[in-house]
């Protein structure tokens, strides 16, 4: 599927419980995309389902388009509408469409509330049965996919898909009002909010709002003075994962972010751009003091 296909789905699979879930499947040197469910549509289908008249006829069916095979017709139906973007399942509530009975079954739960998956470890409830697995690994540590490039690990696949995008370059999601590219939705999403100036996260302490769900979380903190996030090899303590993802980079020397001009590394974006304006010779800060001083002939500083 193209970039543009997957938009809300692909968009946070770690904390995602609306659409169909992906799965990154490695093929030879090829990422795949394919959706997968806590039940498949072969077994949900109806009777009256378009698709549902066809679903025992066992044999190996491809898919024009992109080659795949499938086991049955069914399936395969369920795999042209990533391609055509039909969505025949539609939500009574909210109008929203999906294009299996599955990803619509775990969204109507959105509605209703209900959790039916719980963790035996924390006792958290979830939606879906793919969202309690990708949750246990927070427990255990697990990181199942890697990166090839680095060798990074991720608990989730759409984690990984997004962390590949660091080492190609690939931002397939623009702003249609300031044409700034990005490497998942979220992250556009939450940029809109600059233009829209949208800030539907608030203090229930102090009342300040935030454009981010994780800004106002960071922003909790200051009222408890909590510092949740510990580094294991210092023992310095965060309020903010992402500081404490940059800290522990001091330790690992990690450094993902690359200047394809002269190939030097960096450990945060912000340092790489702060570098790029060396290359670009770009010098977005001035001194007022320095803009209103007028030069006479002659006179020193």
């Amino acid at each position: 599927m193209s970039p543009p296909q997957i938009k809300e789905e692909e968009e946070e699979l770690c904390t995602s419980q609306e659409g169909e879930q992906l799965v990154l499947k490695q093929e030879t040197d090829t990422f795949m995309l394919t959706p997968t469910n806590e039940e498949s549509d072969h077994q949900l289908l109806s009777h009256n389902s378009p698709v549902a008249e066809s679903q025992d006829q066992e044999g190996s069916e491809h898919c024009h388009t992109c080659g795949k095979a499938f086991k049955y017709e069914s399936k395969l139906n369920v795999h042209l509408r990533s391609h055509t973007g039909e969505r025949p399942y539609l939500c009574n509530t909210c109008g929203k469409r999906f294009s299996q009975t599955s990803a619509l079954k775990n969204h109507v739960r959105i509605h209703t509330g209900e959790k039916p998956y719980s963790c035996e470890t924390c006792g958290k409830g979830f939606r879906t049965s793919t969202s309690l697995l990708l949750h246990m690994r927070t427990h255990t540590g697990e990181k199942p996919y890697v990166c090839n490039t680095c060798g990074k690990g991720f608990r989730c696949s759409s984690d990984l898909l997004v962390h590949m995008r660091t080492h190609t370059g690939e931002k397939p999601y623009s702003c249609n009002i300031c044409g700034k590219r990005f490497f998942r939705t979220s992250s556009l999403k939450t940029h809109i909010r600059i233009h829209t100036g949208e800030k539907p996260y608030s203090c229930s302490t102090c009342g300040k709002k935030f454009s981010q769900k994780s800004s106002m979380n960071d922003h909790l903190k200051t009222h408890t003075d909590e510092k949740p996030y510990i580094c294991n090899t210092c023992g310095k303590k965060f309020r903010q994962s992402s500081v404490f993802k940059l800290h522990m980079r001091t330790h690992t020397d990690e450094r993902p972010y690359l200047c394809k001009t002269c190939g030097k590394r960096f450990c945060s974006m912000s340092v790489l751009k702060n570098h790029m304006r060396i290359h670009t010779d770009e010098k977005p800060y001035f001194c007022e003091m320095f803009s209103e001083f007028r030069w006479a002939p002659g006179s020193t500083i």
